[in-house]
Protein backbone atom coordinates (compact mmCIF):
# COMPACT_ATOMS: atom_id res chain seq x y z
CA UNK A 1 0.00 0.00 0.00
CA UNK A 2 1.14 3.86 -0.71
CA UNK A 3 0.86 5.93 2.22
CA UNK A 4 -0.57 9.11 0.93
CA UNK A 5 0.13 12.52 2.57
CA UNK A 6 -1.84 15.20 4.07
CA UNK A 7 -0.68 19.10 3.63
CA UNK A 8 0.00 18.53 6.80
CA UNK A 9 1.93 15.73 7.09
CA UNK A 10 4.11 17.26 4.49
CA UNK A 11 4.83 20.46 6.22
CA UNK A 12 6.13 18.02 8.96
CA UNK A 13 8.52 15.92 6.57
CA UNK A 14 9.58 19.41 5.18
CA UNK A 15 10.77 19.76 8.49
CA UNK A 16 13.11 16.72 8.51
CA UNK A 17 14.29 17.41 5.09
CA UNK A 18 15.21 20.80 5.75
CA UNK A 19 17.26 19.04 9.13
CA UNK A 20 18.99 16.69 6.39
CA UNK A 21 19.89 19.54 4.28
CA UNK A 22 21.56 21.00 7.31
CA UNK A 23 23.40 17.66 7.48
CA UNK A 24 24.40 17.51 4.10
CA UNK A 25 26.06 21.41 4.04
CA UNK A 26 28.09 20.33 7.23
CA UNK A 27 29.28 17.64 6.30
CA UNK A 28 30.16 18.50 2.49
CA UNK A 29 32.14 21.28 4.12
CA UNK A 30 33.57 18.93 6.66
CA UNK A 31 34.92 16.33 3.73
CA UNK A 32 38.13 17.45 3.50
CA UNK A 33 41.45 15.56 3.01
CA UNK A 34 42.98 14.19 6.30
CA UNK A 35 38.97 13.64 7.85
CA UNK A 36 38.04 10.29 8.55
CA UNK A 37 34.53 9.40 7.51
CA UNK A 38 33.95 8.76 11.31
CA UNK A 39 34.32 12.31 11.80
CA UNK A 40 31.38 12.56 9.32
CA UNK A 41 29.38 11.04 10.97
CA UNK A 42 30.29 12.79 14.17
CA UNK A 43 29.36 15.89 12.55
CA UNK A 44 25.61 14.36 11.68
CA UNK A 45 25.41 13.91 15.17
CA UNK A 46 25.79 17.24 16.42
CA UNK A 47 23.22 18.50 13.61
CA UNK A 48 20.30 16.42 14.63
CA UNK A 49 21.03 16.78 18.18
CA UNK A 50 20.67 21.25 17.34
CA UNK A 51 17.54 20.54 15.36
CA UNK A 52 16.11 17.96 18.09
CA UNK A 53 15.78 15.82 15.40
CA UNK A 54 16.56 11.63 15.47
CA UNK A 55 18.46 9.48 13.27
CA UNK A 56 16.99 7.40 11.01
CA UNK A 57 19.86 4.73 10.14
CA UNK A 58 21.74 4.64 13.47
CA UNK A 59 20.35 1.20 14.19
CA UNK A 60 18.24 0.92 11.11
CA UNK A 61 18.20 -2.99 10.56
CA UNK A 62 21.53 -3.06 12.66
CA UNK A 63 22.99 -0.21 10.88
CA UNK A 64 25.89 1.03 13.49
CA UNK A 65 26.01 4.79 12.34
CA UNK A 66 24.00 7.82 11.96
CA UNK A 67 24.85 8.51 8.27
CA UNK A 68 26.54 6.25 5.36
CA UNK A 69 29.65 7.65 3.77
CA UNK A 70 30.68 5.25 0.79
CA UNK A 71 34.18 6.22 -0.97
CA UNK A 72 35.09 5.78 -4.55
CA UNK A 73 33.84 2.11 -5.55
CA UNK A 74 31.30 1.76 -2.72
CA UNK A 75 28.30 2.49 -3.91
CA UNK A 76 26.01 2.53 -1.01
CA UNK A 77 26.01 1.51 2.77
CA UNK A 78 29.93 2.58 3.59
CA UNK A 79 30.28 2.36 7.26
CA UNK A 80 31.64 5.44 8.87
CA UNK A 81 34.99 4.52 10.54
CA UNK A 82 38.19 5.88 11.88
CA UNK A 83 40.44 3.75 9.48
CA UNK A 84 38.55 5.20 6.42
CA UNK A 85 41.13 8.67 6.22
CA UNK A 86 39.88 11.42 3.33
CA UNK A 87 42.26 11.74 0.47
CA UNK A 88 43.30 14.40 -2.63
CA UNK A 89 40.99 13.28 -5.44
CA UNK A 90 38.59 11.00 -3.46
CA UNK A 91 34.96 10.64 -3.88
CA UNK A 92 32.36 10.37 -1.43
CA UNK A 93 28.77 9.91 -1.06
CA UNK A 94 27.06 10.86 1.89
CA UNK A 95 23.80 9.51 2.73
CA UNK A 96 21.42 10.65 5.61
CA UNK A 97 18.09 10.98 7.00
CA UNK A 98 16.30 12.23 10.13
CA UNK A 99 13.48 12.20 11.92
CA UNK A 100 10.64 15.00 13.04
CA UNK A 101 7.59 13.98 14.70
CA UNK A 102 7.94 10.69 13.20
CA UNK A 103 8.27 11.68 9.59
CA UNK A 104 11.10 10.86 7.70
CA UNK A 105 13.52 12.87 5.29
CA UNK A 106 16.40 11.09 3.39
CA UNK A 107 18.81 12.31 0.58
CA UNK A 108 21.96 11.68 -0.87
CA UNK A 109 24.59 13.76 -2.45
CA UNK A 110 28.21 12.99 -4.46
CA UNK A 111 31.23 15.52 -3.14
CA UNK A 112 34.29 15.79 -4.26
CA UNK A 113 37.46 15.60 -1.81
CA UNK A 114 40.23 17.46 -2.52
CA UNK A 115 41.31 18.84 -6.27
CA UNK A 116 42.36 17.24 -9.09
CA UNK A 117 39.27 15.03 -9.74
CA UNK A 118 39.64 13.14 -13.74
CA UNK A 119 37.21 15.13 -15.64
CA UNK A 120 34.85 11.49 -15.74
CA UNK A 121 34.42 11.46 -12.52
CA UNK A 122 32.89 14.85 -12.52
CA UNK A 123 30.73 14.29 -15.19
CA UNK A 124 29.58 10.68 -13.98
CA UNK A 125 28.30 13.02 -10.68
CA UNK A 126 27.19 15.17 -12.89
CA UNK A 127 24.90 12.69 -14.86
CA UNK A 128 23.84 11.53 -11.62
CA UNK A 129 22.64 14.72 -10.14
CA UNK A 130 20.74 15.52 -13.40
CA UNK A 131 19.40 12.16 -13.80
CA UNK A 132 17.67 12.23 -10.17
CA UNK A 133 16.36 16.30 -11.13
CA UNK A 134 14.84 14.55 -14.48
CA UNK A 135 12.96 11.94 -12.36
CA UNK A 136 12.03 15.02 -9.78
CA UNK A 137 10.39 16.53 -13.11
CA UNK A 138 8.20 13.45 -13.60
CA UNK A 139 6.31 13.52 -10.10
CA UNK A 140 3.24 15.07 -11.75
CA UNK A 141 -0.22 14.23 -11.43
CA UNK A 142 -1.90 11.33 -13.42
CA UNK A 143 1.92 9.93 -14.35
CA UNK A 144 3.01 6.54 -12.98
CA UNK A 145 5.54 5.30 -11.16
CA UNK A 146 7.44 4.01 -14.18
CA UNK A 147 7.80 7.71 -15.68
CA UNK A 148 9.71 8.71 -13.14
CA UNK A 149 12.13 5.46 -13.43
CA UNK A 150 11.86 6.28 -17.54
CA UNK A 151 12.95 9.87 -17.05
CA UNK A 152 15.86 8.67 -15.10
CA UNK A 153 17.12 5.77 -17.46
CA UNK A 154 16.35 7.88 -20.46
CA UNK A 155 18.39 10.77 -18.90
CA UNK A 156 21.22 8.86 -18.32
CA UNK A 157 21.46 7.04 -21.72
CA UNK A 158 21.13 9.84 -23.28
CA UNK A 159 25.05 11.38 -21.93
CA UNK A 160 27.94 10.57 -23.76
CA UNK A 161 30.48 8.63 -21.33
CA UNK A 162 33.90 10.22 -21.69
CA UNK A 163 36.29 7.33 -23.26
CA UNK A 164 33.25 5.56 -24.63
CA UNK A 165 30.86 2.39 -23.73
CA UNK A 166 27.30 2.85 -21.11
CA UNK A 167 27.19 4.22 -17.54
CA UNK A 168 26.13 1.26 -15.35
CA UNK A 169 22.76 2.06 -13.92
CA UNK A 170 22.82 0.22 -10.42
CA UNK A 171 20.60 -2.50 -10.47
CA UNK A 172 19.74 -3.58 -7.29
CA UNK A 173 19.35 -0.49 -5.47
CA UNK A 174 16.62 2.37 -6.04
CA UNK A 175 14.36 4.87 -4.45
CA UNK A 176 11.03 4.32 -1.87
CA UNK A 177 8.45 5.49 -0.73
CA UNK A 178 8.95 7.70 2.33
CA UNK A 179 6.87 9.00 5.77
CA UNK A 180 6.44 7.14 8.75
CA UNK A 181 9.38 4.87 7.87
CA UNK A 182 12.34 5.41 5.99
CA UNK A 183 11.60 2.63 3.72
CA UNK A 184 8.32 2.32 2.21
CA UNK A 185 6.26 0.84 -1.23
CA UNK A 186 6.54 1.26 -3.43
CA UNK A 187 10.08 0.67 -4.37
CA UNK A 188 11.54 2.81 -7.78
CA UNK A 189 13.48 1.33 -9.96
CA UNK A 190 16.57 3.76 -11.42
CA UNK A 191 15.82 1.88 -15.31
CA UNK A 192 12.48 0.28 -16.84
CA UNK A 193 12.00 -3.42 -16.20
CA UNK A 194 8.55 -3.95 -18.39
CA UNK A 195 7.98 -7.23 -16.24
CA UNK A 196 6.81 -4.44 -13.16
CA UNK A 197 4.10 -2.50 -15.63
CA UNK A 198 3.37 0.95 -14.55
CA UNK A 199 3.36 1.18 -10.92
CA UNK A 200 0.39 3.50 -9.15
CA UNK A 201 -0.70 6.79 -10.85
CA UNK A 202 1.06 9.43 -9.13
CA UNK A 203 -1.59 11.89 -7.04
CA UNK A 204 -1.32 14.50 -5.02
CA UNK A 205 0.38 13.30 -1.30
CA UNK A 206 2.78 10.86 -3.30
CA UNK A 207 5.95 10.89 -1.86
CA UNK A 208 9.07 9.34 -2.75
CA UNK A 209 12.54 9.31 -2.12
CA UNK A 210 14.36 9.87 -6.00
CA UNK A 211 18.10 8.40 -5.60
CA UNK A 212 19.64 7.00 -9.08
CA UNK A 213 23.00 5.51 -8.55
CA UNK A 214 25.39 5.19 -11.46
CA UNK A 215 28.68 3.96 -11.87
CA UNK A 216 31.77 3.92 -14.60
CA UNK A 217 31.18 0.44 -15.20
CA UNK A 218 28.98 -2.40 -14.45
CA UNK A 219 25.63 -2.10 -12.75
CA UNK A 220 26.32 -5.18 -10.86
CA UNK A 221 27.42 -4.82 -7.00
CA UNK A 222 28.25 -6.89 -3.95
CA UNK A 223 28.18 -7.09 -0.95
CA UNK A 224 31.09 -7.05 1.55
CA UNK A 225 31.63 -8.65 5.01
CA UNK A 226 29.81 -6.44 6.90
CA UNK A 227 27.07 -7.36 5.13
CA UNK A 228 26.10 -3.72 4.90
CA UNK A 229 29.11 -2.17 2.31
CA UNK A 230 28.11 -2.17 -1.05
CA UNK A 231 30.78 -2.13 -3.86
CA UNK A 232 30.47 -2.19 -7.69
CA UNK A 233 32.22 -6.04 -8.86
CA UNK A 234 34.27 -4.49 -11.24
CA UNK A 235 36.05 -2.04 -8.91
CA UNK A 236 34.57 1.22 -11.19
CA UNK A 237 33.71 4.30 -9.28
CA UNK A 238 30.05 5.74 -8.27
CA UNK A 239 27.88 8.13 -8.04
CA UNK A 240 24.89 8.57 -5.51
CA UNK A 241 22.18 11.52 -5.55
CA UNK A 242 18.93 11.84 -3.72
CA UNK A 243 16.29 13.85 -2.37
CA UNK A 244 12.51 13.52 -0.75
CA UNK A 245 9.79 14.98 -2.70
CA UNK A 246 6.16 15.12 -2.25
CA UNK A 247 3.70 15.87 -5.18
CA UNK A 248 1.12 18.35 -3.80
CA UNK A 249 -1.92 19.63 -5.31
CA UNK A 250 0.78 22.30 -6.73
CA UNK A 251 3.29 20.37 -8.30
CA UNK A 252 6.83 18.99 -6.38
CA UNK A 253 7.90 19.82 -3.47
CA UNK A 254 11.35 19.01 -2.97
CA UNK A 255 11.40 18.22 0.62
CA UNK A 256 15.20 18.06 1.64
CA UNK A 257 16.54 20.92 -0.88
CA UNK A 258 16.64 23.97 1.08
CA UNK A 259 15.17 26.20 -1.24
CA UNK A 260 12.50 23.80 -2.16
CA UNK A 261 13.46 22.63 -5.75
CA UNK A 262 12.59 26.10 -6.83
CA UNK A 263 15.41 27.30 -8.45
CA UNK A 264 16.36 23.75 -10.27
CA UNK A 265 12.78 23.01 -11.42
CA UNK A 266 12.47 26.67 -13.17
CA UNK A 267 15.38 25.78 -15.15
CA UNK A 268 13.57 22.44 -16.46
CA UNK A 269 10.09 24.62 -16.45
CA UNK A 270 8.68 23.50 -13.94
CA UNK A 271 6.92 25.88 -10.62
CA UNK A 272 7.47 23.84 -7.52
CA UNK A 273 5.23 23.85 -5.16
CA UNK A 274 4.99 26.54 -2.14
CA UNK A 275 7.06 25.77 0.68
CA UNK A 276 4.70 24.90 3.51
CA UNK A 277 6.58 26.39 6.04
CA UNK A 278 6.82 30.01 4.37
Amino acid sequence: MVQIKSPEQIAKMREAGLVVAAIHAATREAAVPGATTKDLDQVARKVLAEHNAKPNFLGYGGFPATICTSVNEVVVHGIPSDDVVLKDGDVISVDCGAIIDGWHGDAAFTAFVGSGHAPELVELSRVTEESMWAGIAAMKQGNRLVDVSRAIETYIRRQPKPGGGKYGIIEDYGGHGIGTEMHMDPHLLNYVDRRRGKGPKLVPGFCLAIEPMVSLGTPKTEVLQDDWTVITTDGTWSSHWEHSVALTEEGPLVLTAPDGGKAKLAELGIVAAPDPLG
